[in-house]
């Protein structure tokens, strides 16, 4: 069975004992596509270590949103890395 990215999802932070990692606690989201999108784009790396997605009975680590992000079956727009961004703005000086 294929992966919906219009189910509702749930992300979880990782569990961290030595300190509070300020602005990520558990988040309910009503899309899956939300979801990974806003673990991507918006996370802090290290928040993102150890967390996991849960859509339905499926668990997704940091490499299975990661995976799910850069499928081409994503719904939604992707923000542009800061490599692709380096390298456009090098190309139009140049030009």
């Amino acid at each position: 069975m294929a992966f919906s990215f219009k189910k509702s999802a749930e992300l979880f932070p990782a569990a961290v004992r030595k300190k509070r990692r300020a602005g990520f606690t558990y988040r309910r989201f009503d899309t899956a596509a939300d979801a990974v999108r806003f673990a991507i784009e918006e996370l802090p790396a290290d928040s993102l270590n150890g967390a996991y997605l849960q859509v339905d009975e499926a668990r997704f680590d940091q490499n299975g949103i990661r995976s799910l992000y850069d499928s081409r079956d994503f719904p939604l727009p992707r923000r542009e890395s800061e490599t692709a961004s380096a390298e456009t703005s090098a190309s139009k000086d140049a030009a």
